[in-house]
């Protein structure tokens, strides 16, 4: 749907300063023919309808309960809990405490004694609501285990490497860097599990059998518990019933927020509004999903029409993330890297915690200023998007902005084949873009320069191999994996000076990069260095105590070390 923002436009606001241009469901009505005929002593039929009758002319509980439009189809045997809304924008009927009724155990366990016949099984219409209620979300919550347990590096506000390898070989530690960093298209942008799609059973299931008013107060009761999951499913199942409430889409939009799903979040709040367009805290809602964004533009506008909900404080906050995009767009366009890194981390620190385009500026200037290891962790700060999600909401032109920089540092990192995939992507998303161009020429050059490279020290080939890393070098000069490849050539050239400093020049990169610091510490012990060697390998038993190849390092050269200086060994 389209936002109510003045202004429409693809992408954010940011973007454009800093990238440059480019089953509805009826609602079922209780019919006679859906009603349980129950028979009494002389074999009569008895409409349950009359029943239901009577006891709502009696004043009984299940009208004020249900509402006096929604007739229940099935008797009601377990109170629910009295709950209390969290985000309703009108106050609503508080439902009445149900005062105790007699019902026999037998009809509640589905099985009991009916017409003088014991253990006779009860038809499963007679089973209660609330426990066939019950039932369904222990096996819902039970399929999902717990898929949305941890938010990750999600901050809410109100809410809710590698191991050490022989020196002998080149090929490159490709893997994480670190031993902690996910392959995936955006950093932290990955396609939707497919769990994500089993509430609907269950949606579809409650959404025919209770008043939307009730689910949306069960939602609200496990969202106040942290039970944002089951929230989301029972906010879908009113939604399904009657999805022109605009409260429901709001309290949709407050769980997905809860559970890392901003941009989700942004589309429901757009839906509340869109049905009741003066809802002050849908307004505020998205005005908060759009500071953390980093759309600061539609932020102050839905916060000047949030009303009461809200208050100057948010107004300066969002000054603020302005004052401080503002400077990135000027410190970008010096090169100025520093200030950029500076002004990244102001704005986020400020309020934009989760705007992809913001993580992906600090991520560019730590590549310029060769930091390629905190590049990556950069990335990894921003929480999770869905591919689509993002192309839905920054539109293919901001899109492929983000999915530049993400090549770039999956290209720095060695993962040459993630590399490759979010280019492609990129050009296919915005095919003027020319640094997307300039950026796949230069990932498919060092790709081929790398594969040939191993090839040929596969056959022992090193100085072709050698040869081919250089090429590689000629359009990365910096790329740490080439670098240590290199090195592992000029090793076995016997060039150990050379390869010392190739493994510096990748170590100065990437910091953790530990077979860099592996083969400079055997380099070092060939050259008789032992400090260095020891230096080098007491770091690497920090990091990796159990490995016995570096104990030995480390245990040689120490060795060595008091025989230079002519103590005991």
């Amino acid at each position: 749907m389209a936002d109510c923002s003045p202004v429409k436009r693809s992408g954010c606001g940011i973007f454009s300063a800093v990238f440059g241009k480019h089953g509805l469901w009826p609602r079922r009505s209780t019919s006679t023919g859906s009603l349980h005929i129950i028979k009494d002593d002389n074999n009569n039929n008895v409409n349950t309808s009359n029943t239901y009758t009577e006891r709502r002319r009696s004043g009984s509980d299940e009208a004020a309960f249900f509402g006096p439009e929604v007739k229940p189809q099935k008797p009601i045997t377990k109170p629910y809990p009295q709950a209390s809304a969290v985000y309703q924008q009108n106050q609503v009927r508080k439902p009445v405490e149900e005062p105790t009724r007699k019902t026999t155990t037998a009809a509640t366990q589905g099985h009991g004694i009916a017409n003088g016949n014991i253990n006779r099984k009860v038809p499963k219409e007679s089973i209660s609501l609330s426990g066939e209620l019950e039932s369904m979300i222990a096996d819902h919550q039970k399929t999902r285990g717990a898929i949305y347990g941890n938010l990750g590096n999600l901050r809410q506000h109100g809410a809710g490497g590698g191991n050490t390898t022989n020196v002998s070989t080149a090929k490159e530690d490709v893997s994480k860097p670190n031993g902690k960093y996910p392959n995936t298209v955006m950093g932290n942008v990955v396609k939707k599990p497919v769990d994500e799609k089993k509430p609907a059973s269950l949606c579809r299931a409650l959404s025919t059998r209770m008043d939307p008013e009730m689910l949306k107060f069960m939602g609200n009761e496990d969202y106040k518990n942290g039970n944002f999951a089951e929230a989301l499913a029972l906010y879908d199942a009113a939604i399904a019933m009657d999805p022109n409430k605009a409260a429901y889409r709001s309290n949709k939009s407050a769980a997905l927020t809860a559970l890392g799903r901003l941009v989700e979040a942004v589309f429901e709040c757009r839906e509340a509004i869109s049905i009741e367009p003066h809802y002050h805290r849908a307004h505020h809602r998205l005005a908060n999903l759009y500071l953390r964004l980093g759309d600061v533009e539609k932020a102050m506008y839905h916060y000047k029409h949030a009303g009461l909900e809200a208050d100057k404080d948010d107004i300066a906050k969002a000054r603020t993330v302005q004052t401080h995009l503002n400077r990135c767009t000027e410190a970008k366009r010096r090169r100025d890297w520093n200030s950029l890194l500076k002004e990244t981390d102001s704005a986020i620190n400020s309020g934009a915690d989760s705007a992809p385009q913001i993580f992906a500026l600090k991520a560019e200037a730590l590549l310029k200023l060769l930091r390629h290891q905190d590049a990556d962790e950069a990335l990894l700060g921003c929480p999770n998007f869905d591919v689509d999600d993002l192309n839905k909401y920054f539109g293919p032109v901001g899109n492929a902005n983000l999915l530049v920089v993400r090549a770039q540092v999956d290209m720095a990192a060695g993962r040459f084949v993630e590399a490759l995939e979010a280019i492609q992507r990129a050009v296919k998303l915005d095919p003027n873009n020319k640094e997307a161009s300039s950026v796949m020429r230069k990932a498919r050059a060092v790709a081929e320069a790398r594969s040939s490279g191993n090839e040929h020290f596969k056959a022992t080939k090193f100085s072709e191999a050698c040869t081919a890393y250089e090429q590689g070098l000629d359009h990365d000069p910096h790329n740490s994996i080439l670098l240590c490849n290199r090195a592992a050539c000029w090793s076995k050239l016997g060039q150990f000076e050379k390869a010392v400093e190739d493994c510096t020049h990748a170590l100065n990169l990437r910091a953790g990069y530990t077979k860099a610091r592996l083969r400079r510490a055997d380099c070092n012990s060939k050259l008789k260095k032992w400090d260095a060697s020891i230096q080098d390998y007491t770091v690497l038993l920090r990091e990796t105590p159990d490995n016995e190849e570096v104990k030995r390092g480390l245990s040689e050269a120490q060795m060595q070390l008091k025989k230079q200086h002519g103590e005991a060994v």
